[in-house]
């Protein structure tokens, strides 16, 4: 009789799965519940956590990280799936306030990978999973998933939220969301649930996004209209009505500690993060300490990040027209700088112009980098660009950020400032040459 096939042995080492399922799903994007739901039913993994969702076009990781930090401060156990990560993938998961150890993460891979059977699941879907079955397995108080690419069809919408958040609505990923806010913005209220809390960090939200949330009767909270925030050069204060569409007693809290994070953008994001904590007050008990102690102690690499020391060295994962622009007044308020040393590397499917045209004004020395990847630019392509859409200043080419952001350390002087941006790519890149120098 001929001998069964032998089925393939699964990795025991987190770098084995990541290489296993890059091979068979690579780093396509394919749009979808069904996939998910299927596996999910399979998986059972039941939950009683508080769900918090996060979507929009930029501030989502930022949402996520002051969410987490007030609600760890407040003395709850917390999971936190957000991505892409930078240097590790472990940071993509975290209990706690901790990155997830890699044996966590291969048991849940593993566990994802026995329920799927024959259904086909693309990398970030199983990741996902994967995320929710550890999540599953550490019972945490309150699970907090941050949307990976628009909102209706992405794997994170399997899960129903007690409270949803969208940060705000700009024009990226186009080709798989719609090329108009309105279009992009229906798609970003796809996270939205029928009686339950939806917040919406846009002070400007396109009315598609309204009128889906009117539609399947969400309890919907806009930025100045239902909550805001005010502040001077010392301290800031959120308001908001006690329910929404301008109805009731209007609420306020002052004396806030401006957020750890940098800049003026934070405010917004950190408006809606209340909100939605005031939404969810009679499940989760938060003071105003906690919030204060939350905001002053959370941080996120490579959201306006400024490093110690001189020359100045700013670190940004902006790579659509809004985010560049958010930069762009950031870098304008920090003071004056003779000369700014642009370290750039972008995906040929970004808005190369739009980004390269809100910062143009800021940028002396432009330091253009290769990005590997069938989506990555070459360094002279990015040139083109570049000078197409108004870029000022010389240009130059590298073969990789890391060596882009060595010769801007060594062109710059003492009191000029280097900027990394244009993709999570690049800022990882740089930091990890960062990080091998302060170890080597």
């Amino acid at each position: 009789m001929p001998r069964a096939a032998e089925q393939p042995s699964l990795p025991d080492t987190l770098a084995g799965w990541l290489d296993l399922l890059e091979q068979r799903h690579g780093q396509r994007i394919e749009l979808g519940l069904e996939r998910v739901r299927t596996v999910r039913a399979a998986m059972g993994a039941p939950s009683d956590a508080v769900l918090i969702t996060v979507g929009g076009t930029n501030g989502k990781g930022s949402c996520c990280a002051m969410l987490e930090s007030i609600l760890l401060a407040a003395g709850y156990r917390v999971g936190c799936y957000t991505s892409p990560h930078l240097l590790r993938y472990n940071e993509r998961v975290r209990i706690d306030g901790k990155d997830a150890d890699d044996a966590r993460l291969v048991a849940a891979f593993a566990a994802v990978e026995a329920a799927r059977g024959a259904t086909p699941l693309t990398y970030f879907e199983h990741g996902t999973l994967a995320a929710w079955a550890l999540f599953a397995a550490e019972r945490p108080d309150v699970i907090i998933l941050e949307v990976g690419l628009g909102g209706r069809l992405d794997a994170v919408n399997v899960f129903d939220a007690d409270c949803a958040i969208v940060t705000g609505v700009a024009m990226d990923h186009m080709e798989y969301l719609g090329d108009t806010r309105e279009k992009i913005g229906f798609e970003k209220a796809g996270i939205f649930r029928a009686g339950r809390p939806a917040v919406c960090g846009d002070p400007q939200p396109p009315a598609s996004l309204l009128e889906h949330a009117r539609a399947i009767g969400a309890e919907l909270w806009v930025s100045g209209r239902d909550f805001g925030f005010g502040g001077d050069r010392q301290q800031w204060g959120y308001w908001r009505y006690a329910l929404p569409a301008a109805q009731g007693a209007l609420l306020r809290r002052g004396g806030l500690a401006y957020p750890a994070l940098r800049g003026a953008n934070q405010l917004l994001n950190a408006a809606a993060v209340l909100t939605a904590l005031e939404c969810l007050r009679q499940r989760l008990s938060v003071s105003m300490q906690h919030v204060r102690q939350g905001l002053m102690l959370v941080d996120v690499p490579g959201r306006f990040q400024v490093l110690p020391g001189r020359p100045a060295v700013v670190l940004d994962v902006a790579h659509n027209p809004q985010a560049a622009g958010v930069l762009a007044e950031n870098l304008g308020n920090m003071g004056f700088y003779p000369e700014t040393w642009a370290v750039l590397g972008m995906l040929g499917d970004k808005d190369v112009a739009g980004v390269v045209a809100r910062m143009a004004d800021r940028v002396d020395h432009w330091l253009l980098a290769d990005l590997p990847g069938p989506r990555g630019l070459s360094a002279q392509a990015l040139a083109e660009r570049v000078r197409e859409a108004g870029g000022r200043g010389d240009l130059h080419c590298f073969g990789s950020p890391a060596d882009a952001f060595v010769a801007a350390q060594e062109g710059a002087a003492e009191g000029d400032r280097i900027v990394a941006f244009g993709s999570f790519l690049t800022v990882a890149d740089v930091l990890a040459a960062l990080r091998a120098a302060r170890h080597g």
